[in-house]
Formats: structure tokens, sequence, C-alpha cells
């Protein structure tokens, strides 16, 4: 099992739009590919950043499934974050491996 990890960044002034629009657009999408068995959304509460830093965490089952979301699908829904929030956040990603 993998955990894959997105960690962003948002500036405070758009954290509740952008919230909203990955509760009810984003996390749906991701999820619709059918290459992840759960996910969960976290608000880091100490974060050193400015602004509102998130992690949205998904888990594939094995490498393949994770390796196939990144070819097929991750560009298109990446894009569409960047198009909406463009400048208004950091984003770094990175794949755990249960032990």
């Amino acid at each position: 099992m993998l955990l894959y990890n997105v960690t962003i960044i948002i500036e405070e002034d758009i954290a509740a739009d952008w919230l909203r629009w990955m509760q009810e657009d984003h996390i749906p999408k991701v999820l619709a590919t059918g290459k992840f068995v759960s996910n969960r959304l976290l608000r880091v509460l100490d974060s050193p950043n400015e602004g509102v830093t998130y992690c949205a965490q998904y888990v594939a089952e094995n490498m393949e499934e994770y390796n196939d979301y990144q070819q097929r699908f991750a560009p298109g829904l990446q894009a569409e974050l960047t198009d909406r929030y463009e400048n208004k956040f950091v984003a770094f990603r990175t794949l755990m491996e249960y032990v």
C-alpha cells in the first residue's frame, strides 16, 4: 500500500474557496479515477508557513495504480488547480510506503 500525499500551502484569503473546491470538485475527480482506495484531507495546525497548510492524502494499493494515475490523470487534475489558483499556492507531493 502506498500513501500519496499532496501538501498545499494556500493564501489565507482564498483558503475557504479552495477547501470547498477540493471537497466538492477535485477530490471526487481524483477518486473517480479508480486508482485510490481511500483518501483524507487534513489541515496542518502547526505550520511555520504563511497561509493555510493542508495535506490531501490518497491510498493506492500498489505502484502500478499510482503510476497509472500519474501518467493518465495527474497532469490534467493538477492543471485545473493551477488554472483556478495560479500564484496563490505552493504544493509539493510525496509518495510513501506503508511498513
